[in-house]
């Protein structure tokens, strides 16, 4: 039962992914520590490359991503792949276990609350954009930058942040680019950076293999099923399911 309970996980996982093409570190990450009692940064690693497969594996049935701006997507890798290597050198520097999965936990409560409003007010936060548009193209590479070093922190912390929380702050940095190029840089630059958290992860043998091929084993038929519900359902009421779901389970976690 044990087994079947990943599958299940995985499956229902994969459905919400490839049918609003976020949540997939939100929900997995949480289920792990909540449902299966898995230790938090065990959670985490696992969780991160479950994430870049499937990131992959969605975007290649959706087929909906516009041509990438790579100079934005490397301004963005300039800053995350340092936040990656901060965070995994303070979490191996941590003290006990039980130290490093209080810090986990709480750093994953707290990203999931930042992420529920992320999608909730998603369009009104580019309409504000658009009517107080500020900065020139120096100040928005430099907050690219940041952007980049935040997502990298979050990411290896927690393993959420990448797709949502990113992709809120690309609409306020960029708010006149069409949303294709943004899912676009968003997706070119969260499936490195969830597969290089995650084999550093891997790297610190916090990833658990058969765990990973059992979730892998229903996810990636639940986001062929999702794939092809997209769309049927209003994206209102998706963002606002979504965004419920990550507030409660964030104010669970902390």
């Amino acid at each position: 039962m044990g087994h079947l309970a990943y599958v299940i996980s995985g499956a229902l996982v994969g459905f919400l992914v490839g049918m609003t093409g976020v949540g997939g570190g939100s929900l997995m990450t949480p289920l792990l520590i909540l449902l299966c009692g898995i230790h938090p940064k065990a959670a985490v690693g696992t969780d991160l490359v479950y994430a870049a497969v499937t990131k992959l594996f969605g975007t290649v049935l959706h087929r909906r991503c516009g041509p990438v701006r790579w100079s934005i997507v490397l301004w963005m890798m300039a800053g995350s792949l340092p936040g990656v290597a901060v965070a995994l050198l303070w979490l191996r520097h941590l003290g006990s276990p039980q130290e490093m999965a209080h810090v986990i936990r709480l750093s994953l409560g707290i990203c999931l609350l930042v992420t529920a409003p992320a999608i909730l007010f998603r369009p009104t936060l580019k309409a504000w954009v658009l009517r107080h548009q500020v900065g020139g193209p120096v100040q928005s590479r430099v907050l690219t930058v940041v952007l980049g070093f935040v997502l990298g922190c979050m990411v290896s912390l927690s393993s959420v942040g990448a797709g949502a929380i990113g992709m809120a702050v690309l609409v306020m940095l960029y708010p006149t680019l069409p949303l294709r190029e943004l899912v676009a840089i968003d997706i070119a630059h969260a499936i490195p950076l969830t597969l290089i958290a995650g084999v550093g992860h891997w790297v610190e043998g916090d990833v658990m293999v058969p765990t990973l091929l059992l979730l892998l084993s229903g996810s990636l038929p639940g986001i062929w099923l999702g794939t092809h519900c997209a769309g049927r359902c209003p994206e209102r009421w998706q963002r606002l399911v979504l965004g419920s779901l990550l507030l409660m389970i964030g104010l669970k976690m902390i």
